[in-house]
């Protein structure tokens, strides 16, 4: 597997749900003001009458079945109704074949495709955020196909043992990761004010790297539709993280090393440091361990420095793991494990988590690992 924990952008986040409906009972088709309501009138070729075409509203993890209509004989299908506020939705013949539009009560939205391959392609008139979702689906299609593509060829070359194409592949994944969030902020960026890069924004764009699009796009959203779902979504996400957000100043933990004596954080200032929080028990912790040991041992005397935060309980064991993986660096706990003072300053939820601080003390990377951060270190320590 290539080594980035995260999918491509969060590729199958929109898709994924697109399996997973529940049936619900609430109405849609009552209007509550003369003339007020969407319409959505479809065109399908290959879809013999009486196919089943469904509505399914984007709820908080999953899409809520909310209309069925039949197809006739001419291949013609409509969905009326209202909405309860603007919305994403799905319109569905089965989980291969679906698109994502959004409606509110002033939409009149004219859908057409292939049954037999909707979701390849389908055509959306009367809506500009619908056609921004269709372009979406189409730039996360290529990039899917993309990742599926050099995994295989990883995959490959793990087996055979080919570790400078292994790291060469790796290159072209977090480049093609580059290239579709570029395309993602695009189409965000065109659609400032809608529900639709509202959903995209909070879904589909990683904060930890793009806080600062986040954050301008969240002070857009909260200004044009404060009571959007979307919106609240998207603050309540961000907010939290603004303490950790890259180019703010790191809060400062002043914790017990292992001889029981405190040491500040900002007592590395003037150097670049790499704040780890990680905890013996944790596995996926110990096995990024060789990689931050290389990359000490290689940028230690230029500048580098570690401060790694434990969530241990066990001092005993907290010392074993120090000893037995090498980290020759300073280390500080309050053995709180998840209470741990510092954990809760920086919000830390899961672990490994690492942030890279420049000598004035200013978050300038978050969680890079491996080569990435051999990588930012010989940038920064030129």
């Amino acid at each position: 597997m290539l080594k980035n924990p995260k999918s491509l952008l969060l590729i199958g986040s929109v898709l994924c749900m697109a399996n997973a409906c529940n049936k619900s009972n609430v109405p849609t088709t009552t209007a509550t003001t003369p003339g007020a309501g969407y319409q959505i009138s479809g065109q399908l070729s290959n879809a013999p009458a009486g196919t089943k075409v469904y509505l399914a509203e984007l709820g908080e993890a999953q899409f809520v079945s909310r209309d069925t209509a039949s197809v006739d004989d001419k291949g013609h299908f409509t969905f009326k109704g209202t909405v309860p506020e603007p919305s994403l939705y799905q319109v569905k013949l089965n989980d291969q074949n679906q698109a994502l539009v959004a409606l509110d009560n002033s939409t009149n939205l004219e859908l057409s495709g292939d049954a037999t391959r909707l979701s390849e392609g389908y055509t959306v008139k009367g809506s500009e955020d619908s056609e921004m979702l269709r372009q979406l689906g189409a730039v996360l299609g290529k990039g899917r196909a993309s990742a599926q593509a050099l995994e295989q060829r990883y995959n490959a070359a793990a087996s055979a043992g080919r570790a400078d194409s292994m790291q060469a592949i790796e290159a072209q994944y977090m480049a093609a990761q580059a290239r579709n969030s570029a395309a993602i902020k695009k189409l965000v960026r065109q659609r400032p004010t809608s529900v639709a890069s509202a959903f995209v924004v909070n879904n589909l764009i990683n904060p930890d790297e793009e806080f600062a699009f986040a954050d301008s796009m969240a002070t857009l959203f909260k200004k044009a539709m404060p009571e959007s779902r979307y919106t609240k979504a998207l603050v309540a996400r961000l907010d939290p993280m603004r303490v950790t957000a890259v180019g703010a100043e790191a809060p400062e933990i002043n914790l017990n090393s292992p001889d029981g004596k405190p040491v500040a954080l900002s007592s590395l200032r003037g150097k670049y440091v790499l704040l780890d929080f990680w905890a013996s028990w944790c596995g996926p912790c110990r096995k990024e361990n060789p990689n931050v040991v290389k990359a000490y041992q290689k940028f230690k005397g230029k500048g580098f420095e570690i401060y790694s935060v434990s969530l241990d309980q066990n001092r005993d064991k907290w010392l074993k793991a120090i000893k037995d993986d090498n980290l020759t660096w300073t280390h500080v706990s309050d053995l709180k494990a998840w209470d741990s003072a510092a954990g809760k300053a920086y919000g830390i939820t899961s672990i490994p988590m690492s942030l890279l601080l420049d000598p004035q003390g200013r978050i300038i990377a978050k969680n890079l690992r491996g080569p990435a951060l051999e990588a930012k270190l010989a940038s920064v320590l030129k």
